[in-house]
C-alpha cells in the first residue's frame, strides 16, 4: 500500500515519540509498503490551526491508500485533514504517543486542548495507541477503532547477564543516568532536587537528552544545579548516538525520568534492557512498563521526598539494587521487540484498508467507532485483545 505519513518537524528527532514513528516506518518499507513522509512545520499552537486550512497539498505526489498521523501535530491537522478527504477520499489513521490534553497544565488551557483534540478523533477512521493508558484517553474523548502496539526498548540491545548487573551493583558512587529531552514535563528539576538531599560522594547524575526544546526549562536546570551547589556531581551531555549512549546506561545504576506525565516511556525499556531498575511516576501510561518495588519505583509526579527516599534505598542497599536490575532485564526480556510491534500495527493498518475495520457514521458525520468485524469497543478483534493482554 501507498501511505502518507503526516508529522511535525523532522522524523529524525531524537526522542521517543519520533523513535516509534521511525521504527514503524521502517518496518513498513521492509514489508513492501510505500511510504511518503510529509514533515509538517512546526508552528505555535495557534498559528497551526490555522496552518491546515492553508498547506500546499500539491507537493503529495500521486494517489495514497492510506494517510498514518502523528497525533502530535493535531493542530494542523484537524483543517488539514476535511481537505486530504475531499481529494483523495482514503482512510486517516493517526499515532496517539500521548494526548496534549492529558498533560499538567493550566485548566483552561487543558480544556480547549482537549476540545480540540476531541474534534481532531472524530475526524479520523481509527488510531494505534503505544499504551492501554493512551488507549484509554482516546476513547474518553472519541468512540473509535483502536488497537495498542507498544514501544519497545532493543533499539540499543545489549548483551548483559545477570553476574554483571550484580557486579556492577557494587561500583560506587551510585550513577544515575537521565534519558530524554530536556523538558519540563520529564521532572529534571525534581530529580535533581530530590538527589540533592543525599550525600554529595555517594552519586552522579548524567543528563541525555536534546538541552535545546524549551531553552526557557534548560535554564531553569541550571539554575536550580547552581542553587544547590551540585555541579560537580551533575552532567549534561546532550543528545547521544547509540553507542555512546550505551556506554553510558552500561555504567549505570539506575534510570530516573519522574515525569508528570507520560505515555508510555520507550526509556525506562531501554535502560532495563541493560539491567537498570527505573525510577517512574504514577502519571499516565509508565504503570505498564515498571512494576513497582520490582523492577522499578513509582513515586507521585513532584514528590521530591519519595525521589530521595527511592535512590537512597538502592544506594545504600546494593544487593536490592542486583535484585532489582536482574528482575528488569528479564522484564524486558518479555516485552515485544520493535518488530514484533510494527507487525501489530500493520496489520491494523491492513484490516482498515480493507474495510474490516471501519467507523459506522450517525447523524452529522459523528462515529461512533464499533469494529465491524467482531471487535470490542476498542476497534480490536478477539485476537488482537488476546495480544494486547
Amino acid at each position: 500500500m501507498k501511505i502518507g505519513f503526516f508529522v511535525y518537524g523532522e522524523v529524525e528527532t531524537t526522542s521517543g515519540g519520533f523513535l516509534y514513528d521511525r521504527k514503524l516506518i521502517e518496518n513498513l518499507r521492509e514489508r513492501g509498503d510505500s511510504v511518503e513522509v510529509i514533515e509538517l512545520p512546526w508552528p505555535s499552537y495557534p498559528r497551526g490551526l490555522v496552518s491546515g486550512f492553508t498547506t500546499d497539498l500539491d507537493r503529495l505526489e500521486g494517489d495514497f491508500d492510506l494517510f498514518l498521523q502523528d497525533e502530535l501535530a493535531h493542530p494542523t491537522l484537524l483543517g488539514l485533514n476535511a481537505r486530504l478527504r475531499r481529494k483523495y477520499g482514503t482512510p486517516i489513521v493517526s499515532i496517539v504517543h500521548h494526548l496534549r490534553c492529558s498533560e499538567t497544565g493550566p485548566r483552561s488551557a487543558k480544556v480547549c486542548y482537549r476540545a480540540i483534540e476531541r474534534r481532531y478523533l472524530r475526524g479520523i477512521d481509527a488510531a494505534i495507541c503505544n499504551s492501554a493508558f493512551t488507549q484509554e484517553s482516546v476513547l474518553d474523548l472519541a468512540t473509535l477503532p483502536t488497537t495498542v502496539a507498544p514501544p519497545a526498548g532493543d533499539r540499543v540491545d545489549p548483551a548483559i547477564d545477570a553476574e554483571t548487573i550484580a557486579d556492577r551493583a557494587r561500583d560506587e558512587p551510585f550513577e544515575v543516568i537521565f534519558l530524554g529531552s530536556v523538558i519540563e514535563r520529564k521532572g529534571l528539576d525534581t530529580l535533581i532536587e530530590g538527589l540533592a538531599r543525599l550525600p554529595n560522594e555517594r552519586w552522579r547524575l548524567r543528563i541525555v537528552g536534546d538541552t535545546g526544546v524549551e531553552p526557557a526549562y534548560t535554564r531553569h536546570v541550571h539554575r536550580t544545579i547552581s542553587r544547590l551547589g551540585v555541579g560537580e556531581r551533575v552532567s549534561l551531555l546532550g543528545a547521544l548516538p547509540d553507542e555512546a549512549l550505551a556506554a553510558v546506561l552500561e555504567g549505570s545504576h539506575l534510570l530516573a525520568i519522574p515525569s508528570t506525565h507520560e505515555g508510555f516511556g520507550i526509556a525506562y525499556l531501554e535502560g532495563m534492557g541493560f539491567g537498570l531498575p527505573a525510577l517512574a511516576t504514577t502519571a499516565g501510561g509508565a504503570s505498564e512498563v515498571v512494576i513497582h518495588g520490582e523492577t522499578g519505583y513509582l513515586c507521585s509526579p513532584g514528590d521530591v521526598g519519595a525521589i530521595a527516599r527511592r535512590v537512597r534505598t538502592l544506594a545504600d542497599d546494593r544487593e536490592a539494587l542486583a535484585t532489582m536490575g536482574i528482575a528488569a532485564r528479564e522484564h524486558y526480556e518479555t516485552h515485544p521487540t520493535w518488530a514484533e510491534s510494527a507487525a501489530q500495527a500493520g496489520d491494523f493498518l491492513d484490516r482498515v484498508l480493507a474495510g474490516e475495520i471501519e467507523r459506522e457514521t450517525t447523524g452529522a458525520g459523528e462515529a461512533d467507532g464499533r469494529d465491524s468485524t467482531d471487535g470490542d469497543r476498542n476497534g480490536n478483534s478477539k485476537e488482537e485483545r488476546n495480544a494486547v493482554a
